[in-house]
């Protein structure tokens, strides 16, 4: 059985060795400094002795940092959420979504150091944004999936959710376009023929409306069924026809034209 005060050691020791690998300042040929990383495991973080997240400092151009702790500040999140969520729910667009890249040569940020011989000094460093996300991602999937979160929110790039348990929505729009089509045929093969000689009297007028050769049917029964065909064969209907519009105008005007006495 390991001795208790061996084993509070032995912590102590990888402690102390932890926080001394965090305060190292790195010199010479060097050009990040050991306050740029934070890949030190959260309590919670480890599980049988593997790490599951950690912190990845991601080179990006100003603006495009800035524009996404805009982002996340205005949704009450941090970036690293952003990117866990693109990354969850869409990993296949963030993949092809195209890199902004590292920023240019003098694109770059001045911060104070915090600790080391160092301490206190103005370091010039490309800028970055820090995302904490599980392991196994890289600089570059991570901007892409980032720069995905700003195009939606833009509104240049939408994503579709389906149930895929049911047809798709390429399926389901081929299907209302067949629909259509067929509707189209059924309205054509039902709608009257316009007369050669136009509407000369109550029976072509009759004719026009769709009611029978001996009908006598009353005003407002004439006017509700010219709104209705009208609504059809108006010009500017997808199944408009002028000839048919104008021969329904005639017959109407034919229909409830008052009786000379």
């Amino acid at each position: 059985m390991t001795d208790p005060r061996t084993a509070y050691g032995e912590a102590l020791r990888k402690a102390k060795i932890l926080r001394s690998r965090r305060r190292r300042v790195w010199l010479g040929d060097k050009l990040e400094h050991p306050d740029d990383f934070d890949d030190m495991p959260d309590p919670g973080d480890t599980d049988k002795g593997e790490i599951k997240n950690r912190s990845y400092v991601v080179p990006c151009a100003n603006d495009f940092r800035d524009a996404v702790l805009e982002l996340a500040e205005r949704h009450n999140v941090n970036a690293g959420e952003l990117a866990r969520a693109v990354l969850l729910l869409m990993p296949g667009d963030a993949a092809r979504f195209p890199d902004p890249g590292e920023p240019e040569p003098g694109d770059r940020e001045t911060v104070i150091l915090k600790s080391g011989a160092n301490e206190g000094k103005n370091w010039r460093r490309k800028p970055r944004l820090q995302v904490r996300l599980a392991g196994g991602h890289n600089t570059a999937t991570i901007r892409r999936a980032l720069a995905l979160a700003l195009a939606m929110d833009r509104g240049d790039y939408t994503v579709r959710i389906e149930d895929g348990r049911g047809p798709s929505s390429d399926q389901r729009l081929r299907e209302a376009r067949s629909e259509n089509t067929r509707l189209r045929y059924q309205v054509k093969a039902m709608a009257f023929e316009p007369l050669e000689h136009g509407v000369r009297s109550n029976a072509d007028a009759l004719y026009v409306l769709g009611f029978p050769p001996d009908g006598t049917p009353e005003t407002d029964e004439i006017r509700k069924r010219y709104r209705k065909l009208a609504a059809i064969h108006h010009p500017d209907s997808s199944q408009g026809d002028h000839k048919r519009m104008s021969q329904l105008n005639e017959a109407v005007a034919k229909l409830t034209k008052p009786a000379k006495i």
